[in-house]
């Protein structure tokens, strides 16, 4: 990025409107520390400027990990065409309809136009590009494999995304039908049931036990409502800051993800095929074992998975093999580390830790279909007897209506 008297000048995005050589109108943008360098840049490329004007900055949507996935596939497919690396970055960053990623992509392009290297450039953004992702361009711009490497990245970025993408669709769907039962039990508590309580003081008889325990719970939700709904959103608030926060929080809860009777399976085959694809996606780039644990443990998602890493980086350090140091940490199955033994001793690592990934993934896609199939019916359950326990106290007084008429 430019620079004068030592200070870094904020670069913007101008329009700008002239005439060629040849007296033919033309439009472009260019981006530049301000009006005077537009034209001192457009005059050189011989453009007589008549019109230049600063673009609006519009706030976008937050850079998500599908939008950098997007951009690490359409830079892996640019340059494996032959465009140029600055040309690949125009192209992307015009192009992409959220002004944020523009605006990150146009900042990048600025750096490496500069004679930053792309690995360099993408390390001064690690909100958006983990140690995994530069390691990965940083070797392959030493070993002049960047096509292959961004292929390569791309890839696993989007396996990663589709993994993510399953296991929480599997969460979320019971999770969003419970909140729903919730919001229905509390209107039905706040609002129908006083209605009923009204109809059931005027009949002079004694009320059935399932009905008077209805009516008090009714009581409590129309007299602390606000308490009950404020409590519940603040707990859910900040269990969620602490899960994002506290380590000691995440180590629990990651641990108490792998121990669910239905859902922690799942976790944990997605744990075993992010890790082992994270592995494999290293160590085919050319990066060293040992350096390569050190993105693995993060790119697996997990607490438990992470000091494992640590552990067996620690003991692959001291000269001991990597089927010795998994087993020692514990977290995998026999059948992961029987495929890495293999893999060690005929020198094809990668290629059996990819075979192990697929394997797993696709043991994730079986799981995520049957539980959803499972989970239907036991849902439908949940909610027959809530709601339907609610409406039978209640209409349990009408039946004796008779009597007392």
């Amino acid at each position: 990025m430019a620079t004068s008297g030592g200070n870094q000048v904020k670069e913007s995005v101008f329009a700008w409107e002239g005439k060629d050589k040849t007296g033919k109108t033309v439009r472009g943008e260019l981006r530049a520390g301000g009006e005077a360098v537009v034209n001192v840049t457009l005059r050189r490329q011989g453009i007589m400027v008549t019109k230049v004007k600063k673009k609006a900055y519009r706030s976008g949507k937050k850079v998500s990990d599908k939008d950098i996935t997007l951009f690490t596939r359409q830079l892996a497919t640019m340059m494996k065409a032959g465009v140029p690396l600055l040309q690949s970055f125009d192209i992307v960053g015009k192009g992409h309809a959220n002004p944020s990623v523009s605006k990150l992509v146009m900042d990048l392009r600025a750096d490496i136009e500069t004679g930053t290297s792309l690995n360099q450039a993408f390390r001064k953004f690690p909100l958006y590009f983990d140690p995994l992702f530069c390691n990965l361009v940083g070797a392959g711009e030493q070993a002049g494999i960047l096509e292959d490497l961004l292929t390569r990245l791309a890839i696993y970025k989007e396996k990663t995304l589709a993994m993510k993408a399953k296991i929480k669709s599997a969460l979320m769907y019971p999770v969003s039908i419970l909140a729903v039962a919730f919001i229905v039990t509390a209107v039905i508590m706040i609002w129908v049931v006083p209605a009923f309580k009204e109809v059931f003081t005027s009949f002079g008889a004694n009320l059935p036990a399932p009905t008077l325990f209805v009516m008090a719970l009714s009581e409590f939700f129309v007299q602390w409502w606000w308490a009950i709904f404020g409590s519940l959103f603040a707990a859910i608030y900040f269990f969620f800051r602490a899960w994002q926060r506290s380590l000691q929080m995440q180590r629990f809860m990651d641990k108490l993800l792998l121990k669910l009777p239905v859902f922690g399976d799942v976790i944990r085959k997605a744990t075993v095929a992010r890790w082992t694809r994270t592995l494999s996606t290293m160590f085919a780039a050319g990066v060293p074992l040992v350096e390569s644990l050190d993105s693995v443990g993060g790119a697996a998602g997990n607490a438990v998975y992470l000091d494992a890493t640590r552990k067996i980086q620690t003991e692959v350090s001291t000269g001991t093999s990597l089927t010795v140091a998994m087993q020692n940490a514990e977290v995998f199955p026999n059948m992961v580390t029987q495929m890495v033994s293999i893999g060690e001793e005929s020198g094809s690592l990668d290629a059996m830790l990819g075979k192990v990934a697929d394997f797993y993934e696709e043991e994730v896609d079986e799981a995520v279909a049957s539980l959803s199939s499972l989970m239907e019916p036991a849902i439908m359950v949940i909610l027959g007897v809530l709601i339907g326990g609610l409406v039978v106290a209640m209409y349990l007084p009408i039946f004796k209506l008779g009597s007392v008429v």
